[in-house]
């Protein structure tokens, strides 16, 4: 939890949940669930705007979190292909960072719509992996490290598909929207230059040699102020 709360404490992570809010286009007193919630960071934020919010999240230990953090609003531990929420009883839904973690997100999408009001908003986003970019003086090798990251994913390209999920699902007025955040602090990123490398060796895609040169390498350029890591996140919003 606490690398979590790290992400979701960095600025380009504050701008990213402000492009959340400014799509789900909720004026105060509105209904919002954010499902996959976490901390529940936007949890407070949208509290803090005046409407009224349920977070949910399959984590035990991420709820206990958030309930601290916000100990008078609602949190329900759930799946998000099961919501503990009426019919079209939201005029909101924000679902952030989890598509990545399904492996079939079409019953997700599903109830979202059933817990959507007519009218009501949806906002999907999440990294594509795919996309990831660091700089390096190896570039194929990093390539293939960044696989490693990927299968540390059940979809780790699951946000370049979630256009069409809402399109499928009968969602109108749908739009995308993509933050990029560039990052040059190696520290900021070192946790997860080390669990890349790890899952790149465990899946024999490099040796532990290849693995601790590129660190090693990553290391250097931080020390250097040469550290590069380009981080594009999709945002998908649509009305019911």
């Amino acid at each position: 939890m606490s690398f979590l709360e790290r992400i979701e404490e960095r600025p380009g992570a504050v701008e990213l949940r402000a492009e959340s809010y400014r799509l789900l286009d909720l004026k105060p007193g509105g209904i919002c669930v954010d499902v996959g919630c976490g901390a529940g960071h936007a949890v407070a934020d949208l509290t803090a705007a005046g409407l009224k919010v349920t977070g949910v999240d399959a984590d035990p230990e991420a709820i206990a979190a958030a309930r601290e953090r916000m100990p008078d609003a609602m949190f329900h531990v759930a799946h998000s292909d099961e919501l503990p929420l009426e019919n079209e009883s939201v005029d909101g839904y924000r679902a952030v960072r989890l598509f990545h973690l399904l492996e079939d997100p079409v019953p997700t999408v599903a109830e979202a719509r059933r817990v959507i009001r007519p009218g009501g908003r949806i906002v999907l986003g999440g990294q594509d992996y795919g996309f990831l970019l660091i700089d390096s003086d190896d570039q194929d090798l990093t390539d293939v490290v960044l696989l490693g990251l990927e299968s540390r994913s059940v979809a780790p390209r699951a946000a370049r598909s979630l256009r069409d999920l809402l399109l499928d699902a009968g969602f109108r007025d749908v739009e995308v929207v993509v933050r990029t955040e560039v990052v040059t602090d190696h520290d900021v990123m070192a946790r997860q230059l080390d669990a890349a490398a790890a899952a790149a060796v465990e899946k024999a895609l490099i040796t532990q040699e290849d693995a601790d040169g590129w660190l090693a390498e990553q290391a250097d350029r931080g020390r250097r102020d040469r550290f590069l890591a380009v981080l594009p996140t999709l945002l998908v919003g649509g009305r019911r």
